[in-house]
C-alpha cells in the first residue's frame, strides 16, 4: 500500500536530529529544514556526528524525503556583481550541505530580475546555477525550482518562467532540476485552487507546461491574501482563502496524490503544527 507523505518545515536550531524528532512528534513522515541560517550569507558546516544522528532518526522513523530550503538571500537572477557573487557562493554551500546531510531535494526561489529584463533574469539564473554546480555531483539530490507569487520583478509566478529556466539550465549543467509548487504562491499569483474547476485547470496547465512527474514536492500553505493578490502570506490550513475544500481537492488530485505535501504554515508550538498535519491527513481521505 502506498504511504501518504505529509510533513512540515521544522527548526534545526537545536540540532539536525531534533528537527527530525520534531517532525515525528507532530505526526509527520517527511520534513523540510534550512541547512543554515536563512537570512545570513555566512554558514557553518554541519556537525558530522549530528548528521549521523539525523540519518539514524530518519531511518528509524521512516522520515522521507528530506527537503532543504535555500537561504532567502540567494538571488541567482541578479546581475549586480556583489549580490551575484555572494549568491553563487551561497548556493554552492547549500548544494554541499544538502549532499553532506543526505537530503533528497533542495528548493530554491528563482530570484528577482530588478534592473534588467525578464529574459536577462531567466538567463542569469540558469547560468548562476551552472556556475555554482561546477564540479558538483550528488547522486540522489535534485534541485527544485519553486513557483512564486509573481510580485514586482519576481521570477516564477508563471509556469512558463519555471520551464524556461529549467530548460536553459539543462544546457549548462548536469545538475538534476525539477519543481516545487507552493499552494499559497499559486493562489496569490492568480491560480484559483480554492475552486474545483480551478484545481483541475491549474494542474492541467502544470502538467502541460512543467510535466507533473517533475513536480516533486508540494508546499502546502493556505493564503492570507486573496486570489491574484501577489501577497506571500502563509496561513494555517483551512483558515485562509483556499480553505479546507480546496485542500481536499488538491490532496486527492490523481496527479498529486503520491507526492510529499510539506507545510510551511505559521507555528507557535508543536500543538499548532500537529493540527495542520492532522488536518491534511483528514482531508486526504484513504489512500490506496
Amino acid at each position: 500500500m502506498a504511504v501518504l507523505r505529509i510533513g512540515r518545515h521544522t527548526s534545526r536550531s537545536k540540532s539536525l536530529e531534533d528537527a527530525a524528532l520534531k517532525a515525528h512528534r507532530i505526526g509527520a513522515n517527511t520534513f523540510q529544514i534550512f541547512s543554515a541560517s536563512p537570512r545570513m550569507w555566512r554558514a557553518s558546516t554541519p556537525d558530522p556526528a549530528d548528521i549521523l544522528r539525523l540519518r539514524a532518526a530518519r531511518e528509524r522513523l521512516d522520515l522521507k524525503p528530506l527537503v532543504i530550503h535555500t537561504n532567502y538571500l540567494v538571488n541567482l537572477a541578479s546581475l549586480e556583481p556583489e549580490i551575484r557573487a555572494k549568491s553563487v557562493v551561497s548556493f554552492r554551500g547549500e548544494l554541499d550541505r544538502a549532499k553532506a546531510i543526505g537530503a533528497e531535494y533542495l528548493v530554491v526561489h528563482p530570484g528577482n530580475y530588478k534592473g534588467q529584463s525578464l529574459e536577462e533574469g531567466l538567463a542569469a539564473f540558469a547560468l548562476g546555477v551552472a556556475e555554482a554546480a561546477t564540479g558538483f555531483t550528488a547522486p540522489g539530490l535534485t534541485v527544485l525550482l519553486e513557483n512564486t507569487v509573481g510580485s514586482g520583478n519576481q521570477i516564477g509566478g508563471r509556469f512558463e518562467e519555471l520551464r524556461i529556466i529549467r530548460d536553459l539550465a539543462a544546457r549548462e549543467t548536469d545538475l538534476p532540476l525539477a519543481y516545487c509548487l507552493d499552494t499559497c504562491h499559486l493562489f496569490a499569483a492568480g491560480f484559483n485552487i480554492a475552486d474545483g474547476a480551478g484545481v483541475e485547470s491549474t494542474f492541467a496547465a502544470a502538467d502541460k507546461i512543467l510535466n507533473l512527474e517533475l513536480v516533486k514536492v508540494i508546499h502546502t500553505n493556505d493564503s492570507k491574501g486573496g486570489l491574484g493578490s501577489h501577497l506571500d502570506r502563509h496561513e494555517n490550513i483551512g483558515k485562509g482563502q483556499i480553505g479546507e475544500a480546496g485542500f481536499a481537492r488538491i490532496l486527492t488530485h490523481p496527479g498529486l496524490r503520491h507526492k510529499p505535501f510539506i507545510l510551511e504554515t505559521p507555528e507557535d508550538d508543536d500543538t499548532e503544527a500537529a493540527i495542520d498535519v492532522a488536518t491534511l491527513k483528514r482531508l486526504s481521505g484513504p489512500i490506496g
